[in-house]
């Protein structure tokens, strides 16, 4: 069996992360799986990234060229806009040329894949849907607030999408978290395609309990608190990820034996009133890093006012680490209330803070743990969640192979 994963970017953001740790849980497997990227940074021969020095131009240069409509239109939003009307035909034209069995699409934004060119795929299409926009418009999340001109586009953006779908006879779409798939199937958009719930894996033997004592010493962190982890990209410049609720939530606890941890930023320029010490240590992008930082810590919040399925939960309950977040999205797909974590009323921060609390103050708090450590190895476990990988593609093959030799004069 031989399986593409298409993605823009092989290290670079979330979804990046959760396609690569697929493509890893399969080479281990013995499936025949490449990653193709627009931009790659890794120096993983199993990724295959721009051929010549002129399409690692163009990758770089894509992204700015797809966002030119918009532009025109832009205002004010914390939402990503993709057109995707940029030829890929160099791109189609490799990956019918590699001749896989599969091609599974991942986030291909960013200029990488022209709406249209799906349909030039000679391949049954897998298609996981990291955020809304497969089924919307050209924004990747519910956008409340567009102008008229703005919402012109974002429909031409649906249509062509609309127009474009029926012609893939051979695509299953998949719904990382089991809200994703209730929103693509309330779409109508994949009307005829199957849409199922399969979530991402990671590998719980790499992503696993470090002793705490000697995490925070590594990290330099105070010993003698209880520390409270938040992280995300942007993690205090982007709206979504919900910084603004949670130092709201803290303002309302009594923290003089608590420190707050942040990562994926730096101090940033606006002050907050939160009775607590707090410690930024800016990006991390590898796995130690941030297995050492999750077990460091006693609570990780994700406040997230969207979200999909979270790696940074996925990563924290691995570590045997208690997780509170809204119930909102993909959350309550990870997070079990009170058993492995807390779920929050959506945007309460009054019940935010509660949570924080209840994990910070638990009697069962090794209970606590351990349940988290067991939701991962049970349902997200990556040769787990592989195996269902394998599956449903052997099912595609299978099902692709009878429909041809049904219809043999088709190309």
């Amino acid at each position: 069996m031989k399986v593409i994963i298409l993605n823009s970017s092989d290290t670079q953001g979330g979804a990046a992360r959760a396609a690569y740790r697929l493509h890893k849980a399969l080479l281990s497997q013995d499936v025949d799986s490449q990653m193709l990227v627009q931009n790659k940074s890794s120096d993983d021969l199993t990724v295959l990234g721009p051929i010549s020095k002129l399409d690692s131009f163009m990758s770089k240069l894509r992204p700015r060229l797809d966002s030119i409509p918009f532009r025109f239109f832009k205002k004010e939003s914390s939402t990503l806009f993709s057109y995707s009307w940029l030829p890929s035909g160099r791109l189609i034209k490799r990956i019918n040329e590699l001749n896989p069995d599969i091609v599974h699409l991942h986030w291909v934004n960013a200029g990488m894949l022209r709406i249209e060119d799906i349909a030039k795929i000679n391949a049954p299409i897998v298609w996981s849907l990291h955020d809304m926009w497969p089924f919307n418009g050209g924004w990747h999340y519910d956008e409340a607030l567009v102008t008229s001109l703005q919402k012109i586009l974002s429909d031409r953006v649906l249509n062509r999408k609309k127009n474009t779908y029926p012609k893939i006879r051979n695509m299953t779409v998949i719904g990382l978290s089991k809200w994703l798939q209730t929103c693509a199937y309330e779409s109508n958009i994949f009307e005829g395609k199957k849409i199922i719930n399969l979530p991402n894996p990671i590998d719980s033997e790499r992503y696993k309990p470090f002793n705490k004592k000697d995490a925070k010493e590594l990290w330099g962190l105070p010993k003698n608190k209880k520390l409270i982890l938040f992280g995300a990209i942007g993690a205090t410049s982007d709206p979504r990820k919900g910084f603004k609720e949670l130092i709201d939530a803290l303002s309302k606890l009594r923290l003089n034996d608590a420190a707050l941890v942040v990562f994926g930023s730096t101090r940033p320029e606006q002050s907050f009133d939160i009775d607590c010490e707090v410690h930024y240590m800016g990006e991390l992008l590898d796995d130690i890093s941030l297995v050492t930082l999750y077990s460091a810590v006693d609570v990780m919040v994700v406040p997230s006012l969207q979200e999909n399925l979270s790696n940074a939960i996925m990563e924290s309950l691995s570590c045997g680490t208690p997780v509170v977040g809204f119930a909102v999205g993909g959350n309550s797909d990870l997070i079990e209330h009170k058993q492995t974590g807390y779920l929050a009323k959506p945007f309460d921060t009054e019940d935010l803070a509660r949570g924080i609390n209840f994990i910070l103050n638990a009697d069962n708090y090794s209970a606590l743990s351990k349940k988290a450590r067991n939701k991962v190895l049970c349902e997200f476990d990556s040769r787990l969640v592989a195996q269902k990988y394998i599956g449903l593609y052997e099912r595609i093959i299978a099902e692709y192979s009878i429909t041809h030799e049904q219809s043999p004069n088709e190309s």
